[in-house]
């Protein structure tokens, strides 16, 4: 039996297979943050072609908290019927939808990246007056009652989150954007609570993490993604991850997304097939949390390998299937597995 096409269950939601749609920005929202026509075409168009879950893009918990003024929004209950309807459309198109909350602090404001991906000169914040690379902006670093205000800001989004009928939560702790740049000993160079030891590095994203646990239904995931090393040296590594990894399971958090890098620019990842599996892999079976894959998986095969191997729990797709929004019902003919294809479309199969 191919497990790819095996349900997965977490706390009391269950997934009809193991392939979920990976948050990609499409940076194609109003200049408010609001759903637009692009976004109502593209994810139900995902969810059809046979992913069990659909995660939406980065989407800020403040305003100035967005990568790029074309980012979506949370922050306001004038976010809701967009986004409700999105996640209706998901639904019934086949999947259940997901939605990544973020932050991206010292990277926020940038121009979309087929203008140029520039800073846009925004205020931004961070853990320390860092900037993330030659031309970006300095951060302004954060204060207790700052930190207080984006956490109150990200329960807040994933209460809304929640009415407007998404059953995950992922909070995004990757890729140098706000809660990933306190993990990092590269970017975040504080001498109090909230810098200096892990443990003090971690303090504020577990919090965060804890106060979104505590507003989220017993009964539904809460997932984390996190960049499972900066690729440079002095950075954060897998042995943190590992540590970060049990800190977050012993807060209730059920599903940890494996991606890596993005704290700071011009550093050599090895980018191949797979790449990231190893990291997924280590968490699994060194921390017994629940974990997703994600970073050039391509084909059906190398899949259902990963899962085999007991290397990860859940295969995320990204650049794949913006290239193939049916490679999951064509995955299921490779592995000979049953995948509800839509009426509509069988005489295509």
């Amino acid at each position: 039996m191919a497990l790819l096409f095996t349900p997965l269950d977490l706390r009391s939601l269950r997934l009809k297979n193991r392939l979920a749609m990976s948050p990609m920005c499409q940076y194609s929202a109003t200049g408010e943050g609001q759903v637009t026509d692009w976004h109502l075409l593209h994810y139900p168009t995902r969810a059809l072609g046979g992913v069990g879950l659909v995660i939406v893009e980065a989407t800020a918990v403040l305003p100035e908290g967005r990568i790029s003024p074309f980012d979506l929004g949370l922050w306001s209950e004038e976010h809701l019927p967009g986004l409700s309807e999105l996640a209706r459309r998901i639904r019934e198109a086949g999947a259940v939808p997901g939605i990544q909350l973020a932050h991206a602090g010292r990277k926020a404001g940038t121009a979309r990246p087929w203008e140029g991906g520039k800073p846009l000169g925004w205020r931004v914040v961070g853990p320390s007056p860092i900037p993330f690379a030659e031309g970006y902006p300095v951060p302004e670093a954060l204060t207790e009652e700052g930190m207080a205000r984006i956490l109150e800001a990200f329960v807040a989004a994933a209460k809304r989150a929640l009415r407007a009928g998404f059953q995950v939560v992922e909070l995004h702790m990757a890729h140098g954007y706000l809660l990933s740049s306190f993990l990092s000993p590269l970017s975040n160079q504080r001498d109090d609570l909230y810098g200096g030891s892990r443990e003090n590095r971690m303090r504020f994203p577990l919090l965060v993490a804890e106060a979104v646990r505590e507003a989220i239904p017993e009964e539904l995931p809460l997932w984390v993604r996190v960049s499972a090393t900066d690729w440079a040296e002095g950075g954060w590594a897998l042995e943190d991850t590992l540590a970060f990894a049990e800190a977050l399971k012993a807060l209730g958090v059920d599903l940890l997304d494996l991606s890596s890098g993005g704290v700071v620019p011009g550093v050599r990842v090895p980018v191949a097939p797979g790449f990231q599996v190893p990291f997924a892999d280590a968490v699994r079976k060194r921390v017994g949390l629940a974990t997703g894959a994600v970073g050039l998986l391509t084909t059906p095969e190398q899949a259902e390998t990963i899962l085999q191997a007991g290397s990860a729990d859940l295969i995320l797709l990204g650049r794949v299937l913006l290239r193939d929004p049916y490679f999951p019902l064509r995955a299921a003919q490779v592995l000979g597995a049953e995948a509800p294809i839509p009426p509509q479309y069988l005489r295509g199969f």
